[in-house]
């Protein structure tokens, strides 16, 4: 369990090679993917919580974690996405049929053809900051600010999510953190704060009122036309960021094992959002500043999650002080497993990248995916630096026996272990 995930940080040869699902938000399941699992392993019929509406993942419980042979445990805050936390369950329908639970502040309505729009911090009061049409799977964000006077824009507008923890939150992590540690598992701790011009948090989703630049398009035009804001924004979430991390780790940090420091995604399918010298410029500086305080007051490995063709980008990940890559998304241009391992596998952890989520996995075979699984497994696991995961979360509508038959090969892949 944790030994083996250690390990694979530490780049150490080990007896088998690790497994994580469930241990960050984009490395989960779909609830209803989690349903199934939970059937075929002939688990306790219940409920399946849903603990992160934005993309409807699923709680994954002890006896499912066991199933599966899962060796992380997650430290998620205390509020979703969407502004509200994770308390009081309640039962909710899915459009499909399925039964779940949610959050008791979990509040939704339904237009005349069917579609569910999620409020920020369930307040119905407000304009919806998600939407999920009928039939679909997920919530998109939506784009709720006026258009950007630049006479009237200040930072305070795009740092109003961005706060120190209060003495609740502190608790909360604390407690969490030791909850994680004691089940014998990795660690895997998402703070949140430090993850500098995520696109999916942009729009402000849990924000009742968001100001600033908060539109998609007009954030990444912004990456051209206000630097200055942006380098000012980053510069004072960054130190906020760094007073929170010093809190936390006074309070348990030796307990925690990776840290989830920046979702932001920098690829496409075929290629980078920007160049590598606005990655330079504009981010790495606020990067290397919170990975360098986590390098030299921590023992925790630094984790960040980026999609699509990134390869030209992975040395400046390594650079601005990054352990971990995620997902991994081999199926991008220039993302070839081999040539990733060769280049950096001894510098950077591949999280991800096990069996792809795009065709593979929710179209292949059994065969298909076994096979797809002990390849990778074969060139990833080498001297160490990888901890199995999908590449992304296990979509919906995912056969279950395909979940399986890719769960099935990591344990052939370790010799039944």
């Amino acid at each position: 369990m944790r030994k083996q995930v250690v390990d694979a940080l530490e780049h150490r040869a080990s007896d088998r090679v690790p497994i994580d699902f469930g241990g960050t938000n984009c490395s989960g399941i779909h609830a209803s993917c989690v349903e199934q699992l939970r059937a075929y392993y002939g688990l306790e019929k219940r409920p399946v919580k849903i603990y992160e509406p934005f993309q409807m993942l699923g709680l994954l419980e002890e006896d499912l974690k066991q199933a599966m042979g899962v060796d992380t445990e997650p430290v998620l805050g205390p509020y979703t996405v969407f502004g509200f936390p994770n308390e009081g369950w309640k039962e909710y329908r899915l459009d499909s049929g399925q039964e779940v639970l949610v959050s008791r502040h979990f509040n939704v309505t339904k237009d005349e053809k069917g579609d569910t729009y999620i409020y920020p911090r369930g307040d119905t009061t407000c304009e919806p900051s998600g939407h999920m049409p009928y039939g679909g799977y997920y919530f998109d964000a939506v784009e709720r600010a006026e258009e950007v006077d630049d006479d009237e824009l200040t930072v305070e507008d795009n740092l109003e999510e961005f706060t120190e923890l209060t003495a609740k939150e502190l608790a909360f992590f604390t407690n969490e953190i030791r909850s994680a540690h004691a089940t014998g598992r990795a660690v895997v701790a998402s703070f949140g704060g430090t993850g500098l011009g995520d696109i999916a948090f942009v729009p402000g989703p849990a924000l009742k009122k968001p100001k600033g630049i908060r539109g998609i398009e007009e954030w990444y035009v912004s990456t051209v036309t206000r630097r200055d804001y942006l380098h000012e924004l980053f510069e004072r979430q960054t130190d906020i960021a760094l007073r929170n991390l010093k809190r936390l780790n006074d309070a348990a940090g030796s307990l925690v094992d990776a840290a989830f420091v920046c979702g932001t995604d920098f690829g496409t399918q075929t290629g980078t959002f920007c160049s590598p010298e606005t990655f330079k410029t504009l981010y790495m500086p606020y990067y290397k500043k919170v990975n360098g305080w986590i390098h030299a007051n921590t023992p925790w490995k630094t984790f960040k999650h980026c999609c699509g063709a990134v390869e030209s980008f992975m040395e400046l990940f390594i650079e601005a002080g990054f352990d971990i890559i995620n997902p991994v998304q081999c199926s991008a241009m220039g993302m070839d497993p081999k040539l990733l391992k060769e280049r950096y596998g001894s510098r950077l952890t591949f999280w991800g990248g096990g069996v792809d989520t795009q065709k593979t996995l929710p179209f292949g075979t059994k065969e298909q995916v076994r096979d797809e699984v002990l390849r990778r497994c074969e060139i990833f696991s080498k001297d160490g630096g990888f901890v199995f995961n999908a590449i992304h979360n296990i979509q919906a509508k995912t056969p279950v026996e395909n979940i399986v038959a890719m769960l099935d090969a990591v344990h052939e892949f370790n010799g039944g272990k």
